[in-house]
């Protein structure tokens, strides 16, 4: 699957820059990075994207389950990453795809499809 417009929401510079590399390595196109909540959640009110990867931790120990509800609430397909062991996501985000750090480029892609045709 190619040409899916992605949202990035990812605090860490150096692994957003690596992210989007990926994604377009994949033939997709990075429509938009966020690094804190406030920026992930009007990017999702924005729209203009087919999926999300979603950091599970931001900036300041906040977790982006709000995004991940409001991603939820607009029907929007999205996949959950982190740099460590994930804390039991809300029972509501429970079935996401899960992308564990440090990426690759197979599992992005992986991650990707999934969350697309979940």
């Amino acid at each position: 699957m190619t040409g899916v417009r992605i949202l990035i929401v990812e605090d860490e510079p150096l692994i957003a820059m690596m992210l989007e590399d990926f994604v377009e390595t994949l033939g997709h196109r990075v429509t938009g990075v966020a690094d804190n909540l406030e920026d992930g959640l009007a990017a999702v009110a924005g729209g203009a994207f087919d999926v999300a990867i979603l950091d599970v931790n931001l900036r300041d120990r906040k977790a982006s389950w709000p995004i991940a509800d409001a991603l939820d609430d607009a029907d929007m397909p999205f996949l959950l990453a982190s740099g460590g062991d994930l804390d039991s996501p809300p029972q509501r985000h429970s079935s996401r795809p899960y992308l564990s750090k440090p990426f690759t480029l197979e599992s992005v892609g992986n991650a990707i499809n999934s969350a697309v045709t979940s």
